[in-house]
Formats: structure tokens, sequence, C-alpha cells
């Protein structure tokens, strides 16, 4: 054989060789079904997938925007159920400490917020994700004139607050206390809801609440804004809880209520941004 036609030869055999090795490389990284199985799995590297029931405790001012949030979420992750407690954020974050059992907690205010800090029962440092300001909610058409926060000291008007201890309650006496007025209400209540119904039922003529649960309620009250409101808004701060059941659905929900679409829902229930 000439030395020409081993060389031929012998080029032959080495292309021969790299197409067996690349038919062998591209069965080793397809399975049987044609999925790929060379490198990392990346659902194994990437977070668990969402599943399951997700408890949240959220303070009752919350109720209309994470109710639609939790519509969203449950639609971006097929199989989860979100399973709301609403109430005041005191007796909430009571409950946590208490160790009932939660996954996230969405106060109304930093106060009752580091009660659940103290108590090491959040995992990390809670995120501001809104804020909120006062406004007076008084019958539809405001039949008695109310037109500032002074107005609520007339004599025979049936005014209702929160009670001190929950943030909307707090932030009335701070808005109180700013324009030196002493107020007697006719009942404290455990929740701004609570509060915001009894001007619905027509028991009391007036309450101090939030601008969200006036809008809320529609024309069910007329609100009415003061200048001294501005001297008491509440930051809204949410946290996965430390020993959450269910802590990749809990994550998933907090990211979901401070992403970009969390903030237009909260933005739209008349929540101002953190």
């Amino acid at each position: 054989m000439t030395r020409s036609a081993r060389r031929t030869r012998t080029l032959r055999t080495a292309a021969a060789g790299a197409v067996a090795l690349l038919a062998l490389g591209a069965c080793s990284s397809s399975s049987s079904d044609g999925s790929s199985s060379s490198g990392p799995d990346s659902s194994a590297s990437s977070s668990p997938r969402p599943s399951g029931t997700v408890t949240v405790f959220a303070a009752a001012s919350l109720k209309e925007s994470f109710t639609t949030l939790g519509k969203e979420f449950e639609r971006q992750h097929p199989g989860t159920e979100v399973a709301f407690n609403f109430g005041g954020s005191d007796t909430l974050a009571a409950s946590i400490t208490a160790g009932a059992p939660a996954d996230v907690f969405a106060a109304a205010s930093a106060r009752t917020m580091a009660t659940v800090t103290d108590g090491k029962d959040a995992a990390g440092t809670p995120v501001a994700f809104a804020r909120n300001q006062l406004e007076i909610a008084t019958l539809p058409g405001n039949p008695d004139g109310i037109s500032s926060l002074k107005d609520l000291t007339k004599p025979g008007l049936k005014v209702v607050l929160c009670d001190k201890a929950v943030p909307c309650g707090a932030a009335a006496q701070k808005a109180l206390g700013a324009s030196h007025l002493k107020l007697t209400p006719v009942s404290y209540e455990q929740d701004v809801r609570s509060a915001l119904t009894k001007v619905e039922l027509k028991e009391a003529d007036a309450a101090v609440v939030y601008k969200t649960d006036v809008k809320a309620a529609g024309g069910r009250v007329q609100g009415v804004e003061f200048p001294e409101s501005a001297e008491a808004l509440n930051d809204y701060p949410i946290t996965l809880l430390k020993n959450a059941p269910n802590a990749a659905a809990a994550k998933a929900f907090v990211e979901l209520v401070t992403s970009a679409g969390g903030q237009q829902v909260l933005t739209r229930a008349g929540f101002l941004k953190p």
C-alpha cells in the first residue's frame, strides 16, 4: 500500500471514529423519552415548586387586596390554596407567639410586627410593602357636616375608634395628639373593620379608620380627609414565619406581595407605597 493510500485510510478511520463519538454523546445526553439528561437537573437546583395550603395571618385592613392576591397566587401556582386569618394585628401577633400554625404574617404596623420578631418567630427581617393613612368615615352624605378631626368632638356625636392597642387606634391617638384634641368615643373596637361596621350599621355617626377601608366600603360610608393624618402614617411589614408549615409557598406568597404586580393591587386598593 502506498503512503498516500495509507494516509487516506487513516483519515477515513479518524472521521468514522469522530462520528461514532458524536452519536454516543447524543445518546448519552438524551433519555428514551427524548428528554435531556446531560448537565445538572434544573428542576432539582431551583426552589421547590409551591404546593398545598399556605396560611396567611394579615391585618383586617388588608382583606380586599390580599384576597385578590390570594386568587392570583392560586392561579399562578395550580394546586395551592391560600387560607387567610384576618384580624387585629396585635391579636394575630399574640396568636403567632403562642404557637398558632401560620406561614406568613402581614401586620399594620412595625410595633405589632415587633411582637413577632422579638419572640424569635420571624424568619429573617420583615419587609415593608405598603403604607396606610387615616380618614374619617361618616354616614353617606355626611349628615353631621364633619369636615375636620376637631368636628368629632362635637357634643352628642357618636364616634368610634379602634382600640389603642391596635395599629389604627394607635395612629388615631397620634393624630389626636398632634391636634391637641381629646376625644371620648362611644366604643373602642378590636380592629378597623369593626369600627367601620359601626358606621355602616348606623350605630355610630363617624369612625377614624384607614383610607383603604373607606374605599372598600364603597357608597356605604363617606370619607373625610384631615391633615393631621399625615402625622400618623402606618407602614405595613410582612414576613415569612420561622416555623412555617409550608415555607416554600410562604416565600412565594411574600414575593408576590412585594412584586410589581402585587404593588399594583395594593395601590388600586388605596395603599401608599412604603
